[in-house]
C-alpha cells in the first residue's frame, strides 16, 4: 500500500481545464498587434507571481515575471521607444506565476509573445546564443536525424572531447549527459505493430472482455511528442496497451513538436509552423469524436493553453477543448480509482517511488493526480517530494550559463528525494525526468507504465 500522506478520503478527479467551460483568456480582443495592455491592466502589483518564480529565487539580477509581463506592457504603451529588455531571456517558462496571480493575469502568454518580439527584433541572428538557443528550441529536427543512427548518436553525444566542444563552441552545458535515443522509434515501432488498424482490433477485442458494446465510440488521437518518439519510447508503448485494454481505439496522428522549447526560447515563427501542423491533423480528428490525449504535460499545456492564446489557427479552439493529459483522461472517462485499487504490482515495478510533480501538470491542476491514484495500489508506495520547481525547464537547464542556476532551483527537490523512503523517482515530464535523474542519480519511471504494469494483463 502507498505510504502518500494524504487525507483519507475518496478522491475524485477535478473538472478539467478543458470543454466547454474552458476558455484560454483573451487579452487581445480588439486588437491584431497583440497588444496585451488589457492584460496589464489587471495587476496590481501585489508581486505575489515575483516570490512564486523559481528564477527570482535564486537570482538576484532576475527582475520577475511582474516586470516581464505587465510593467515592460506597460512601457510600451507610453514610450515608443522602449524595448523589450533582454532579462526576458533568463525566464525558464516553468509557468507557475499563472498559478499565483490572484487577479488571473496571462503572465506566461505576456512572457512567450515578449520573448518572441525580443528574438525577432531586438537578437542578433549571428550569436552563438541565437544558433545555440535555435538548435536547442527545435530538439525535434536533431533528433530525427540522430534516430537514424542511434547507437552512433548514442557514443558522439556523450563523448567526453565532443561535450567539451559544444559547452565552448555553443553553450550546451557539459555536466549532463545526452539523454539516449531508441533503437526503434515509437512511430516505427507503432507501424510495425499495424498503426491504427491494429489497435482498433485489440480495442475491440477488450470492449468484449469487459462486456461493453463491441461499436462503442471509445477513440483517442495521441500526440506522444518528441520525446517519447525519439528516448523514451517505452512511455508511448504504454500509454497504447493501457488505453486499448480499456477498450479505446488508439490513432497517432501526424504530428511535429508542440512547440514548448520554441516558446522558452522565443521562436514563436517556428512554433506556429510546427503548431499549423498539429492543429490540422488533430482538428480533422476531433471532428471525427477523437479526444487528444497527450503523456507528456508540456505538451498537452501547449495545446491546451498556448496554442489558442498565441496563434490563430482554424480548428484551434476545438483542439484545445478536447485535449487531455493520458491519466487525467482515464479518471475522468473509466472508474480507474477501482481498477488500481483490485490490481497489484510485482517484479521491477514492484517499488517505493519519489514523485515530482511538473511545474506544467500544476498548471493544469494535476499535481496530486499520481500520488493520490497509487495510494491504495498493491505492492507500490508514492511519496511526493515536494511542490519545488525542478529546475531544468526544457532547454534551460541545458544552457552552460543556466546550469548552476537550475541546479539550484532543483536543490529542494533533491533534498527531499534523497529523504524518501524509495530511490526511483516519478514524473510525468521528460526533461523533469532528466534533472531527476542527474540530481539523484535515481531511475525515473512514468505513471503511464506503473498503471500499465498494474493493469494490463
Amino acid at each position: 500500500m502507498s505510504d502518500a500522506e494524504s487525507p483519507d478520503t475518496d478522491f475524485d478527479p477535478v473538472a478539467p481545464n478543458t470543454g466547454e467551460d474552458f476558455e484560454p483568456v483573451d487579452v487581445f480582443p480588439d486588437s491584431d498587434d497583440f497588444d496585451l495592455r488589457p492584460g496589464a491592466d489587471s495587476c496590481y502589483k501585489c508581486a505575489t507571481c515575483d516570490t512564486n518564480c523559481p528564477v527570482a529565487e535564486v537570482d538576484d539580477d532576475f527582475p520577475g515575471p511582474k516586470f516581464q509581463g505587465p510593467e515592460q506592457w506597460r512601457l510600451k504603451q507610453t514610450d515608443d521607444d522602449h524595448t523589450v529588455d533582454d532579462s526576458v531571456m533568463d525566464c525558464s517558462n516553468c509557468m507557475r506565476c499563472d498559478n499565483a496571480c490572484p487577479s488571473g493575469v496571462p503572465l506566461s502568454q505576456m512572457h512567450n509573445t515578449a520573448r518572441g518580439e525580443y528574438v525577432s527584433e531586438q537578437m542578433d541572428k549571428l550569436s552563438v546564443e541565437y544558433v545555440r538557443n535555435r538548435i536547442l528550441a527545435n530538439y525535434r529536427t536533431s533528433a530525427f536525424f540522430a534516430s537514424k543512427v542511434p547507437r552512433l548518436a548514442n557514443f558522439a553525444m556523450n563523448f567526453g572531447p565532443a561535450r567539451w566542444l559544444m559547452e565552448k563552441t555553443l553553450g550546451v552545458t557539459s555536466e549532463r549527459d545526452f539523454p539516449e535515443f531508441a533503437r526503434q522509434t515509437f512511430r516505427e515501432w507503432w507501424a510495425e505493430r499495424g498503426g491504427q488498424a491494429a489497435s482498433r482490433e485489440k480495442a475491440k477485442a477488450a470492449r468484449e472482455r469487459r462486456g461493453l458494446p463491441t461499436d462503442a465510440d471509445k477513440k483517442v488521437a495521441y500526440f506522444h511528442g518528441c520525446y517519447s518518439n525519439y528516448n523514451t519510447t517505452e512511455v508511448g508503448k504504454a500509454m497504447v496497451r493501457l488505453y486499448e485494454d480499456f477498450g479505446y481505439e488508439v490513432v497517432a496522428p501526424e504530428q511535429k513538436c508542440s512547440g514548448t522549447p520554441m516558446f522558452a526560447n522565443g521562436m514563436l515563427d517556428d512554433a506556429r509552423r510546427h503548431a499549423e501542423v498539429n492543429v490540422s491533423s488533430m482538428s480533422d480528428l476531433v471532428e471525427q469524436g477523437y479526444d487528444a490525449i497527450a503523456s507528456c504535460t508540456s505538451c498537452s499545456m501547449a495545446l491546451r493553453q498556448e496554442y489558442p492564446e498565441l496563434f490563430d489557427i482554424d480548428g484551434i479552439e476545438k483542439v484545445a477543448a478536447s485535449t487531455f493529459e493520458a491519466v487525467e483522461y482515464l479518471r475522468i472517462h473509466e472508474d480507474l480509482r477501482e481498477e488500481v485499487r483490485e490490481a497489484e504490482v510485482d517484479g521491477d515495478l514492484a517499488e517505493e517511488f519519489a514523485y515530482h510533480a511538473p511545474c506544467h501538470s500544476r498548471n493544469q491542476g494535476l499535481d496530486r493526480q499520481a500520488v493520490e491514484l497509487f495510494r491504495d495500489l498493491d505492492g507500490v508506495a508514492v511519496e511526493d517530494v515536494g511542490d519545488s520547481c525542478s529546475g531544468i525547464s526544457g532547454t534551460y537547464g541545458w544552457k552552460e550559463e543556466k546550469y548552476e542556476k537550475s541546479m539550484q532551483i532543483g536543490a529542494e527537490m533533491f533534498d527531499h528525494m534523497e529523504d524518501a523512503d524509495g530511490e526511483t523517482g516519478m514524473t510525468e515530464c521528460p526533461t523533469c525526468a532528466m534533472q531527476m535523474e542527474h540530481g539523484s542519480g535515481y531511475e525515473i519511471r512514468h505513471p503511464l507504465e506503473l498503471l500499465e504494469a498494474a493493469l494490463v494483463e
